[in-house]
């Protein structure tokens, strides 16, 4: 009987195995155009559809579900010297090709945000591929909303044509985006002119913006919200402005941290009119290293076009973008100038850029004499054919070891003692034109108040002071706010007593006293510091 049994199970491994074997692998069914479904949970389509159907269905890998004559894609190949002493250039990265799930770039998408992050995944596990078919997803009413919920929430004068959100919204957002999107599909789209403004700088000069009306708004903020998930994998790690999951104290802890690894010698570097000189060809070529879809190409030409011949305007959703793609090969070059020239864990040459603003970092040592200037020097010749020159007033070398001091995304940086004196520390505090900025922006809050109730005058002075503050309280503040906080308090208790139409023999502080302005009106009140935390901390 056990003989029996055995041989019964012996007859029936062979027929499951069989049938195992008769389903190809998904890759399989791909290649060879094979009929059925794949143990993926992925569906295989007809090998023929029609072209407009293909059309929508044109992944962010450059593959479609079938065939179709007359589109292609290319096929990146991995760098072999990729990796930095930890940092990692446009490659595998984090998530290996072959780790990548079957079908996972083929797949539709539930939301924007997992398009996104599929583009990333494939830019970054093929550094040389180039995306086409992308411009459906730039038209979708899902990115464009999202593109309109982004303007809106930044808010922003109206453009040249004077629509405001609030006449949007009146009319009806949908048709508005409709729209838009009819115009982009159609091919009939066209910016129109920025319109220009001109905000005076503290050194009687003047930066000019170009506010796009809000249709072009919302254009931008889709094609940036489609572009940025590939070209995010290729910035460098030193880049930090404008950038998912990095902020500007991001940047200031890893200044703080090269400062405190003994690289004293600081190169404060600015730019001159960068954004204005940012070359159209130059520039367009550099995108098209990843993408290749002529009507992507054609909304970018337009959007830039539409500043001038030459620059990229200032105060449009793709500008830090733009900024972010012309200057990713310098910021790689200075990467490789850090490896090169670190000696184990210690660096000797460091590299941080916010969009604009650059800041070298070069140890002090005696033997690392002159590489300050060799430095500066390397920096000029990457950005001469892109056209940018430094600003020789301002661009200076700063020795940090003689109490120097250097200014770095509205903070001035210094070396000083600790009260102890036994041992150094960075003193990050508020400049002066950041402190002479928030009084102003409260003068012009008070006096353009009118009739305003206190109550709600209060909340525009708090809204605005707040932003300020939640900037600024990771630096040694304290001195800086209490200046604030004093200067506020006096406009504020000024103004009620004028409201009274009473004699200003004196500011109010006994008519007005802390428990009524804080207590009553509600003026904001949170000026506690938090401690800039250290480099690992926004990793």
């Amino acid at each position: 009987m056990a003989e029996t049994v055995e041989n019964v199970r012996r007859q029936q491994e062979p027929h499951k195995t069989s049938q195992m074997r008769r389903l190809p692998p998904a890759g399989y069914q791909r290649r060879h155009g094979a009929k059925g479904y794949a143990e993926t949970g992925e569906t295989l389509g007809t090998r023929w559809r029609n072209p407009a159907e293909e059309a929508l269905r044109i992944t962010v890998s450059g593959k479609s579900r079938g065939r179709c004559q007359g589109v292609g894609s290319g096929h990146g190949t991995v760098d072999p010297h990729a990796k930095r002493a930890g940092r990692e250039r446009p490659g595998p990265g984090s998530i290996p090709y072959g780790k990548v799930r079957q079908g996972e770039m083929t797949k539709a998408p539930d939301n924007l945000q997992e398009l996104r992050r599929r583009m990333y995944r494939k830019a970054k596990s093929e550094p040389q591929h180039r995306f086409w078919g992308i411009f459906v997803h730039v038209t979708k009413i899902e990115t464009l909303g999202e593109a309109y919920r982004l303007a809106r929430r930044n808010g922003g004068a109206p453009g040249i044509d004077g629509q405001t959100f609030a006449a949007i919204a009146a009319a009806g957002v949908d048709a508005f985006l409709q729209a838009i999107r009819d115009d982009l599909l159609a091919g009939t789209y066209k910016p129109a002119a920025n319109r220009r403004v001109e905000i005076p700088k503290g050194n009687g000069k003047v930066r000019e913006l170009q506010i796009p009306c809000i249709r072009d708004r919302v254009v931008q903020g889709a094609l940036k919200l489609i572009l940025e998930g590939i070209f995010e994998a290729d910035f460098c790690p030193s880049s930090y402005g404008f950038r998912p999951k990095r902020s500007p104290h991001q940047a200031l802890a890893e200044v703080r941290r090269s400062l405190l690894r003994r690289m004293s010698l600081v190169i404060d570097v600015d730019l001159a009119r960068y954004f204005d000189t940012i070359r159209h060809a130059v520039l367009l070529e550099k995108i098209a290293r990843r993408i290749q879809d002529a009507q992507v190409m054609r909304l970018v030409k337009q959007i830039l076009k539409a500043g001038g011949k030459v620059g990229v305007p200032q105060g449009g959703p793709f500008s830090p973008l733009a900024a972010n793609i012309y200057l990713n090969d310098v910021d790689w070059a200075f990467d490789a100038i850090r490896e090169k020239t670190a000696q184990g864990p210690y660096e000797a040459v460091n590299y941080h850029r916010f969009a604009d603003d650059i800041v070298i970092t070069v140890s002090g040592h005696h033997t690392k004499r002159g590489w300050a200037e060799r430095a500066q020097q390397r920096l000029s010749e990457q950005l001469a054919p892109l056209g940018v020159e430094l600003n020789a007033e301002k661009t200076k070398v700063v020795n940090t070891l003689d109490g120097e001091a250097f200014g770095f995304l509205g903070f001035d940086l210094r070396r000083v003692r600790n009260r102890q004196k036994d041992h150094y520390f960075i003193l990050m505090t508020p400049k002066k034109k950041a402190r002479t900025a928030i009084k102003a922006q409260i003068r012009t809050i008070i006096q353009r108040g009118g009739s305003t109730p206190a109550k709600a005058l209060v909340k525009r002075l708090n809204a605005s002071v707040a932003g300020w503050v939640n900037y600024f309280r990771v630096g040694n503040s304290s001195r800086a706010f209490s200046e604030i906080r004093d200067y506020l308090e006096m406009k504020l208790r000024t103004l009620l007593t004028r409201r009274k139409r009473r004699r200003k023999t004196s500011v109010g502080w006994q008519r007005w006293t802390n428990e009524y302005i804080y207590g009553v009106l509600g003026l904001y009140w949170d000026w506690k510091l938090q401690p800039l935390g250290n480099a690992k901390a926004y990793a």
